[in-house]
């Protein structure tokens, strides 16, 4: 999610789950035709939302239009030891954003905007924030002559080994310059003034004339009864549905067609908890091949036990044919839902690659949590089951669809006990965290079916150490250039 850098007043910034809509009076009836000009800010003449216990959710009703053509940038970066390349897919063609533009993540457009607050009754700035900007936003059609849907992906990737990304608006309509699900402001009931500045360099690059480039809104804030207030989850869609039986073989056809490639993204958020005992990360396996990783269960009578079938595709999307690759149990202990078996293996390796302690984590629930890489060719922006709400059923369930797509990744946190990694009795010294996808069984079989068995491993180095007060602590080693966010 895009980050908003505070340099003065007494405003806050907190992650809220979902967008909520404000009371908004427009600036005219329709939007005002851009000189040129193939994105334009634009601002209601005023904006009502309500305070609770002093906090308010806004998006301040600004938003980005595209006028014209679509804007869409394209962010690449060729290993983590090189910087984010992005290009402006303009109707001339691709033009590479300078140097001074860079995106320091793929979270969005960096220092992209300038916003102020100034309270009207007295005149004064009460804060003022640059913006990282996602054109990834809710984004709404705005004429009836554009487009029936965006194209677009909701949102931009925060994975920190994001390895490519696609954002954008469509032509005709108008995405929010301000996430309202991350933007909680400490601001007292009153009348506000909100000025928005699109960056010069920005204006400049994309071709923005000066006219469209700032808008002011009105914001009036009212005070609630009270109590505390979180905008709505946004929808997620409908959960992918399974075949309707299971399959009377156990192989069907061939994959002769697009396959997936499943591969290891480098550990990361690492740490230990309170007692130094449990060494802590998260672990990102994703799908770089083709086509969707497709994994059906079917449930076997009497038993918390599914049969498992990977589903092969062609090129159009037509099913060729499947293959039993294992089975689903249902996860009784803390998640309780359906998890496919032996998806991927998290081990900690000593300073020479031996096996130091192997993560309890045996079982997974595929879900698409992370854009990864929308660059690759045949890369889903729209997946289904983005977060865990959708996923892997019920324990009455007969049958669950579990997908991973093309360009999406899986990301698991290992916070629960049994998958984190038991340090109590290892001695100080330089480690591995080693994520392996797909892993080789005993005999070098695999489960799944997949493109490259190459590139399925990981590692990321760590060092775990003693200080004088007896208190162990650990740290990460960093890849290549890439700065992890705190407390992510």
């Amino acid at each position: 999610m895009p980050r908003r850098h505070w340099r003065s007043g007494a405003l806050g910034i907190a992650a809220a789950l979902a967008l909520a809509v404000p009371a908004v009076t427009p600036a005219d009836a329709t939007v005002p035709a851009a000189d040129g000009s193939p994105m334009i800010l634009w601002a209601p003449d005023k904006v009502v939302t309500y305070s609770y216990d002093g906090q308010v959710y806004t998006d301040f009703g600004m938003r980005l239009i595209a006028t014209t053509d679509p804007v869409e940038i394209r962010s690449t970066r060729t290993s983590y030891d090189d910087p984010i390349l992005s290009e402006w897919l303009s109707p001339t063609g691709a033009r590479t954003l300078p140097d001074d533009l860079v995106m320091s993540d793929f979270t969005g457009l960096t220092g992209f905007a300038d916003l102020t607050i100034t309270r009207v009754d007295s005149g004064q700035q009460v804060g003022e924030m640059d913006l990282d900007v996602c054109l990834n936003g809710y984004s709404q059609r705005i004429r009836p002559d554009a487009p029936a849907r965006s194209p677009f992906p909701h949102g931009c990737p925060w994975n920190p080994y994001t390895l490519g990304s696609v954002m954008g608006i469509e032509a005709g309509y108008a995405s929010p310059l301000v996430q309202q699900w991350d933007n909680n402001l400490m601001l007292q009931p009153g009348r506000y003034d909100v000025t928005a500045t699109l960056a010069p360099a920005y204006a400049e690059f994309f071709g923005i004339a000066a006219a469209d480039a700032q808008r002011t809104t009105r914001l009036v804030v009212k005070k609630d009864g009270g109590g505390r207030y979180r905008p709505a989850p946004a929808p997620q869609g409908e959960p992918a549905v399974p075949a309707a039986h299971e399959p009377s073989g156990e192989s069907a056809g061939v994959a002769t067609g697009p396959t997936p490639d499943l591969r290891s993204l480098p550990a990361f958020g690492v740490g230990l908890n309170r007692k130094g005992t449990l060494l802590r990360f998260a672990a990102t396996v994703w799908n770089a091949g083709t086509s969707p990783l497709v994994v059906d269960g079917f449930r076997v009578e009497g038993e918390d036990r599914m049969d498992a079938y990977q589903y092969f595709f062609d090129a159009d999307g037509n099913q060729t044919g499947y293959q039993q690759v294992g089975e689903m149990h249902w996860h009784a202990q803390n998640h309780r839902h359906w998890h496919f078996e032996d998806f991927a293996r998290y081990r900690l390796l000593d300073e020479d690659l031996g096996e130091a302690v192997a993560s309890g984590k045996r079982s997974f629930c595929l879900a698409n949590t992370d854009a990864v890489d929308y660059t690759l060719e045949g890369a889903d922006w729209h997946p289904d089951n983005t977060d865990l709400s959708t996923a892997c059923g019920g324990r009455d369930a007969l049958s669950v669809r579990e997908v991973l797509a093309a360009g999406s990744g899986d990301t698991y946190l290992q916070h629960r006990y049994g998958q984190a990694f038991p340090i109590k009795d290892i001695p100080d010294g330089t480690y591995w965290i080693a994520v392996e996808a797909n892993p080789v069984h005993t005999g070098g079989t695999r489960n799944l079916i997949e493109s490259d068995y190459a590139n399925n491993d990981s590692l990321r180095k760590i060092r775990i150490t003693t200080d004088k007060h007896g208190d162990r602590k650990v740290k990460a080693f960093q890849v290549g250039i890439v700065e992890e966010p705190v407390g992510r």
